[in-house]
């Protein structure tokens, strides 16, 4: 029988996935393209075309866009200094607007009438797929197979697999440990043990980060360099954005920083339990902050954190086409051309510390904050100053 339907599947090559991609050929009697977006995480391309191809499927495709998504996606983001809730770096968030749109350019170019995706029914990224799908492909139909398939349980699907043949790991059958999603920006592990948050998070669960503990007992430094406000070198080498992202993983994880556990705010009504690993990242947020002290004025640096937590929000809950976001993110690169210069950090078991910050702007004047006597700075209207002040306490 000819097949003359398409839809194109966000597919990892995993159980999920693979027993989604079967339900789809079953349900829709259509030609299923499986399509994966490298964004950083860890990968089996052998593997996810294996899989695949056992399940009857042509066309398979895996893009890399991992320079696209810390470019475009990850530094404006950190332009922004954007932070759910205090502590979220939303390193999940960020990365499903790129694969959205990239999934919808793959269903145009094939001509497909749907596309579809694995993200369960009690999680954001339902959400996330889907606002991205409608921005760039209105008029392209969604299957979300977790909220109209009968399957119920994880019981449910390991009989659905066995019955079609999928190959199950060993690590789940059953209930898995836990819930991993990993990308060049972060890593984030959800589920069982961690969804009591009474409970510790077990050491086993990180994988890029050491415990500061086992962190070396000498510090560590890096330099990082900055250009029109995002980073361009790391240590007076210039970088490509993920490369550059890479070296900072690698120089943060050996140093025990990047971990945080934290209960957030679903945007669908959930509280949730996670612990996330942010290695590099928390790096450029440090350091952006550093370069900007030195090269923004006050007005601007203090607009930007005034919008910061809405602009963390937008993310988080999808938001990254929209109006909204696109309004404040003119505001957060108003005058990133200023944010030039390095800082350097040292690293030293979980902590970093601001050591220097090096620029050629003019925007921090040390003849003004001397303490020794200079004609810069008229002291003489500081009591102006006050006085027009007490006035706006009454």
């Amino acid at each position: 029988m000819k097949l003359n339907k398409r839809i194109v599947l966000a597919y990892s090559g995993g159980l999920d996935t693979s027993i989604i991609l079967k339900w789809l050929q079953e349900n829709y009697k259509a030609e299923v393209i499986a399509y994966t977006a490298d964004i950083g995480q860890k990968i089996d391309k052998n593997k996810i075309i294996k899989n695949a191809k056992n399940l009857g499927v042509k066309k398979i495709i895996i893009k890399d866009l991992k320079d696209i998504f810390v470019k475009d996606y990850i530094y404006p983001m950190i332009r922004g200094h954007a932070i759910y809730e205090g502590v979220y770096l939303l390193g999940t968030s960020i990365a499903r607007p790129l694969i959205a749109k990239d999934q919808i350019r793959v269903a145009k170019k094939f001509k497909a009438y749907a596309v579809s995706h694995g993200s369960t029914g009690k999680g954001n990224d339902q959400v996330r797929f889907e606002l991205g799908y409608h921005y760039f492909g209105s008029k392209i139909k969604i299957i979300t197979p977790w909220r109209i398939w009968k399957l119920k349980s994880r019981t449910d699907l390991i009989n659905y697999a066995k019955k079609n043949g999928i190959p199950i790991p060993k690590d789940k059958r059953g209930a898995p440990p836990f819930s991993v999603d990993d990308n060049l920006f972060h890593t984030s592990t959800e589920g069982k043990v961690l969804e009591n948050p009474k409970n510790s998070a077990p050491e086993f669960i990180f994988q890029r980060t050491v415990s500061p503990e086992k962190a070396p007992n000498k510090a560590s430094y890096v330099i990082i360099g900055f250009k029109n406000g995002d980073p361009v070198a790391v240590n007076g080498k210039k970088l490509s954005p993920s490369k550059l992202l890479e070296r900072l993983n690698s120089i943060a994880g050996k140093n025990g920083i990047g971990r945080v556990d934290l209960v957030e705010n679903r945007f669908i009504g959930i509280k949730s339990r996670g612990v996330y690993e942010t290695p590099g990242g928390t790096l450029l947020v440090n350091a952006h902050r550093a370069i900007e002290s030195v090269t923004l004025d006050k007005e601007t640096m203090h607009k930007k954190d005034e919008i910061m937590p809405k602009y963390a929000e937008l993310i988080y809950n999808g938001y990254w086409y929209s109006k909204a976001r696109f309004k404040l993110q003119k505001i957060v690169d108003q005058k990133r051309k200023k944010v030039n210069g390095s800082v350097k950090l040292k690293l030293y078991k979980g902590n970093i510390t601001i050591v220097s910050r090096q620029t050629k702007s003019n925007a921090y004047s040390m003849k003004k904050v001397s303490f020794e006597e200079n004609k810069t700075f008229n002291k003489s209207n500081v009591e102006r100053f006050i006085n027009f002040h007490k006035k706006n306490l009454k």
